[in-house]
């Protein structure tokens, strides 16, 4: 199924309990509606981290769109999701910038990477999901999740805040607040809020305070005012985002390489997670959904785009709404391409003061690196075992100390690349020499079907329960209609 949606009870808003399928549709006016959603939903995190990474945002929402077509052509419809820009390559682009690294060379990388992941995908289609599983457990995916995370922990404390700490604070406190007090969808987009509130309160400090003085993005101290909106002006309502061309090199691929264990990891939960909304066994086309995603990363970085990853925001809108239909996700992917021809939409974009960008990041930073000890909690991994303890624990710290490992004058391994070598390597090297009880005791951990012990060919366990730590697992008043605490049986939809 590509085109051909079924219109649901005459194209009607489901009923309460009632669910519209992938391959069915509402009206056209409802679609173009839950497609709207979804263009929010997808837009915060889709345009904050390029501009992170220093890619054209416009770029890089109008390429989501297209990376978004592409994946539901190759799954064939079946897994209805957003591919919006990744936040794993962030640490693997800061440390190429940081080393003399330009746009191409960041984009030619990342390229690298998407060209690997589609060949994953591939593997994981041949061969199956457990193969992929037995080289890559939920101890080994958490570890590299957390230590991409946390690596980024100094360009916080180094570029973003000094550049306006008050508006950082304020923006960071708005975050927190928003994320707690709204319910349902807007709570989902509390990034955005709080980028927007940022951005309204860097206006009004200007128009009541006056200039700043401090670092601007070099580290250059000077008196500026928070926003300019020269650009906006002379920027065109209509036309093409700025491309740039890939380049490459061995070293800097190397660098953003690590993100593609987290990208594996990632796009298997999304698609299980889908998988436990709509009722239907994706496990076979898994490979299909990893290699679009590789796929689509390799077309949006051939321009100058950034790499995408399907969106837990987006399958949370479906959560929220019962409206799996794949339409309206053709509908979100068109409305970013229109945006991305919009190079005026682009400059309000990119003039988000650095200050902002501080407050987001430090919530966002934070949280790809807990995303990692979420999957350790949820598949139940044992850390009172040296295997799963000792090389984790060195390749974190590694990470996010920006350990370097000079190998040649000029090949040096560190930060982000050298701890993900020391968390794959070391686990199995441990693995293999540990003791007979420490394997044995590595097998009967309990967890998810694809938790360390069952992706080792154990059977393993999976004791049905609420975890307190997913909102959406246990319920959130306005997300599911069900109240607090209450087990919602959909799955994990944290990106």
């Amino acid at each position: 199924m590509a085109f051909g949606w079924k219109l649901y009870a005459g194209g009607k808003t489901p009923p309460l309990g009632e669910a519209v399928a992938p391959d069915e549709r509402l009206s056209w006016p409802r679609t173009i509606g839950i497609g709207a959603q979804h263009v929010v939903a997808m837009f915060g995190a889709t345009f904050v981290f390029p501009l992170i990474m220093g890619l054209d945002a416009n770029l890089a929402i109008m390429m989501s769109g297209v990376a978004t077509i592409v994946f539901l052509l190759v799954v064939q419809g079946k897994v209805p999701s957003y591919l919006g820009t990744s936040a794993a390559f962030v640490g693997g682009v800061v440390a190429i910038r940081a080393n003399g690294g330009d746009s191409g060379d960041v984009v030619g990388s990342i390229l690298v990477s998407g060209v690997l992941l589609a060949l994953v995908g591939v593997l994981i289609h041949v061969a199956g999901a457990r193969a992929i599983n037995a080289a890559l457990p939920p101890a080994v995916t958490g570890a590299v999740v957390m230590l991409i995370g946390f690596n980024l922990a100094p360009v916080v404390a180094g570029v973003y805040w000094p550049q306006d700490q008050w508006v950082a604070l304020a923006t960071m406190v708005f975050v927190i607040v928003a994320s707690l007090l709204l319910r349902g969808f807007w709570a989902r987009i509390s990034i955005l809020l709080g980028l927007v509130f940022g951005y309204l309160l860097s206006i009004l400090l200007d128009v009541t305070a006056g200039q700043i003085t401090s670092p601007d993005g070099t580290g250059a101290i000077v008196t500026r005012d928070r926003i300019d909106f020269a650009t906006v002006g002379q920027a065109d309502w209509i036309g093409l985002p700025q491309f740039t061309a890939p380049s490459f090199s061995l070293n800097f691929s190397l660098l953003v390489l690590p993100a593609v264990i987290a990208l594996v990891a990632e796009n298997a939960g999304h698609v299980k997670a889908v998988s436990a909304m709509t009722k239907r066994d994706l496990d076979p086309v898994m490979g299909r959904a990893i290699f679009a995603d590789g796929l689509g990363t390799v077309i949006a970085s051939s321009v100058g785009g950034s790499p995408t990853t399907t969106y837990a925001e987006n399958i949370g809108v479906m959560a929220a709404t019962r409206v799996y239909s794949t339409a309206a996700y053709y509908v979100a992917a068109i409305v970013a391409v229109l945006l991305g021809l919009c190079p005026k939409f682009g400059a309000l974009i990119n003039i988000i003061p650095g200050g902002v960008l501080g407050g987001i990041t430090v919530v966002l930073y934070g949280m790809i690196g807990l995303l990692g000890a979420k999957i350790w909690k949820e598949n139940r991994v044992d850390f009172a075992n040296p295997i799963n303890l000792v090389p984790l624990a060195a390749g974190i710290v590694i990470a996010v100390g920006n350990v370097t490992l000079q190998i040649t004058d000029t090949f040096p391994l560190s930060g982000i690349a050298f701890g993900t070598i020391v968390v794959v390597v070391g686990w199995h090297v441990a693995r293999a020499v540990a003791p007979a009880e420490m394997k044995a005791a590595l097998l009967q951990e309990r967890g998810f079907a694809e938790g360390t012990g069952p992706a080792l060919g154990h059977t393993g366990g999976h004791e049905v329960s609420a975890d307190p730590s997913s909102v959406d697992r246990v319920g959130r008043p306005g997300v599911d209609g069900r109240p607090a605490g209450v087990d919602a049986g959909k799955g994990t939809l944290e990106r």
